[in-house]
């Protein structure tokens, strides 16, 4: 294990600005960009690049540009040519991680933490070069453990510092139940970090105690500590609650483009410079431009257009983008209905709610009531307010049903 500390003077410059450039809207444990300098410089002397983890319990099937916060520092790395890797969580994520949460995680079976697996990949590698990472599973070193070892293990960290973490603390003074099994949890993420021999450890800040576990245990497992490099949470839509699939504020890395830009349009103006900062693959000095046109009173509007179009093109492609665009104006602007509406056939005439909860323009009958009722559907541009009310009451009618500003559906009723 190295001791020697490399002293800002002796860290070439270039170093210095490959560090700022990877901590770019990222907290940086301990030292800031100076510790990750000097991880990189030691790496340097030593011939290599770092090894840069990134741990992932596979718990849902969809990602949203939350996640991508993450996975785009990853590619930074990529492109200097560091080691990523990555770590499914296939043991871990039977257990459930506790942070932020004021409840036990139901645990998952080692069935379900596949199958998620495979859908994570396949949208990641929207993001990362998968043929330069490395993927491994934590269930290859976590489950072999023995008795022995998992006291060993348990040795190293007191009750007190684990009651430390803030989803165990809130919940001990509220008198809510923690499971014994949860306390294992940070100390099974910090011993990844020994297995793959982490030199840095993404994640995002609500990971703060999890990845300083890491570094507590590195040392008595004669490795070098590990270097915390934490990103913000990206808010969601609603511009208030963390980007969730709970609070129905995401942005699906799997959305079609139209709902993606529109997803877009409907963020706070507060929070336009932060989804540029942390979900786009644009430079810094790209997005510093964006935000003087922000303070030169350039429309609000506009630049979140372009917030829209760039992610868009991020995960369909530049043509894709700019259609999404041009519908976007043609529908909002210009007050035409999109080129490209789905089709329903009804066989008889069904009220307005109904249809809705059909063709999943409204995920519940409740829901579709409430939507009509308060004025967010209309049936051939006219608005509706009655759930009863019915489209095909004769053979052949048909009609354009829209609810909110960009989902449309066109009904027909059979001849």
């Amino acid at each position: 294990m190295s001791t020697q500390l490399d002293s800002d003077a002796q860290i070439p410059e270039e170093l210095h600005a490959q560090a700022r450039e990877l901590g770019r809207g990222a907290e940086i444990l301990p030292e800031g960009t100076l510790g990750l300098a000097k991880k990189l410089h030691t790496a340097q002397k030593q011939g290599r690049q770092l090894r840069v983890k990134l741990g992932i319990d596979p718990t849902s099937t969809d990602l949203h540009i939350g996640h991508s916060v993450v996975f785009r520092k990853l590619r930074r790395f990529q492109e200097f040519g560091h080691q990523v890797v990555l770590i499914i969580g296939g043991f871990t994520a039977q257990i459930g991680d506790p942070s932020g949460r004021n409840t036990t995680r139901p645990p998952l079976t080692r069935e379900q933490v596949e199958e998620n697996a495979k859908t994570y990949l396949n949208q990641m590698g929207l993001i990362l070069d998968l043929s330069k990472t490395e993927l491994v599973n934590n269930a290859d070193w976590l489950a072999p453990l023995d008795l022995n070892d998992i006291l060993k293990l348990a040795s190293l960290v007191t009750i007190n510092q684990l009651l430390a973490k803030e989803a165990f603390g809130d919940r001990f003074e509220k008198q809510l139940p923690v499971s014994f099994h949860e306390l294992f949890y940070p100390l099974l993420q910090g011993y990844d970090s020994v297995a793959v021999r982490a030199d840095v450890e993404l994640g995002g800040t609500d990971q703060r105690f999890n990845i300083l576990q890491g570094r507590e245990l590195q040392p008595h497992y004669l490795q070098d500590q590990q270097v915390a490099l934490l990103v913000p949470l990206l808010e969601g839509t609603d511009g208030v609650k963390k980007m969730s699939k709970t609070y129905d504020n995401y942005i699906a890395l799997k959305d079609e483009p139209s709902d993606m830009l529109g997803k877009c349009m409907r963020i706070p103006d507060d929070l336009i410079v932060k989804y540029f900062e942390l979900a786009t693959t644009l430079t810094g000095d790209e997005i510093d431009e964006i935000k003087n046109d922000l303070q030169g009173r350039k429309n609000p509007k506009d630049v979140k257009m372009l917030l829209g179009k760039q992610i868009v093109s991020q995960y369909h492609g530049a043509e894709k983008g700019e259609a999404a665009v041009a519908e976007w104006q043609q529908v909002h602007s210009e007050r035409k209905l999109p080129d490209d509406i789905p089709e329903f056939t009804i066989v008889e005439p069904k009220a307005l709610f109904r249809i809705l909860t059909d063709i999943n323009l409204a995920p519940s009958a409740a829901q579709a009531k409430r939507l009509i009722a308060e004025g967010g559907v209309r049936v051939d541009t006219e608005q509706v307010t009655d759930p009863n009310f019915e489209i095909g009451t004769a053979p052949g009618d048909h009609a354009v049903v829209q609810v909110g500003r960009r989902r449309f559906a066109k009904v027909r009723r059979s001849e």
